[in-house]
């Protein structure tokens, strides 16, 4: 079993408030990720949604944040309502002059494989690579 952490980052055109602030406010959350009923970047704040893939179905995710260092590192807990496997996921931010560098790491995601295909560590792959390298950049190159 493939125990490496998933990777995944991306430089974007723009201060790193702005890039905090879209990974920490709802209202831009719910612009370029998942629709959370609520979120608040504090340590020990649980959160879940609803995910999957458009055609398939989907999972109840729950997460609880582990770590917040303002303006640099915020970091979940990740798993799953009624499937086995737990995992963390952490975003962190660097300051590259006037652009930001994002580091997305996953880890733990291979205490998901016996639960089907859907989570595989190919599905998580795409799914972190749509949203650090598309949806989150557009919507940043929006602002």
């Amino acid at each position: 079993m493939d125990a490496k952490p998933i990777i995944v980052e991306c430089v974007y055109n723009v201060p790193i408030d702005k890039v905090w602030q879209a990974l920490t406010d709802n209202d831009h959350l719910r612009q370029w990720y998942f629709q959370l009923d609520n979120f608040e970047p504090r340590i020990g704040f649980k959160f879940d949604f609803i995910g999957g893939t458009d055609e398939g179905p989907k999972y109840l995710h729950l997460c609880e944040i582990m770590e917040v260092d303002e303006e640099a590192v915020i970091a979940y807990s990740w798993k799953y309502d009624n499937y086995p496997g737990s995992s963390i996921v952490k975003w962190e931010i660097f300051e590259q002059g006037n652009n930001t560098r994002l580091k997305l790491t996953h880890t733990g995601v291979e205490t998901f494989a016996y639960n089907g295909k859907d989570f595989q560590k190919a599905s998580f792959k795409a799914g972190w690579n749509y949203f650090v390298n598309d949806a989150l950049k557009n919507f940043l190159q929006a602002l």
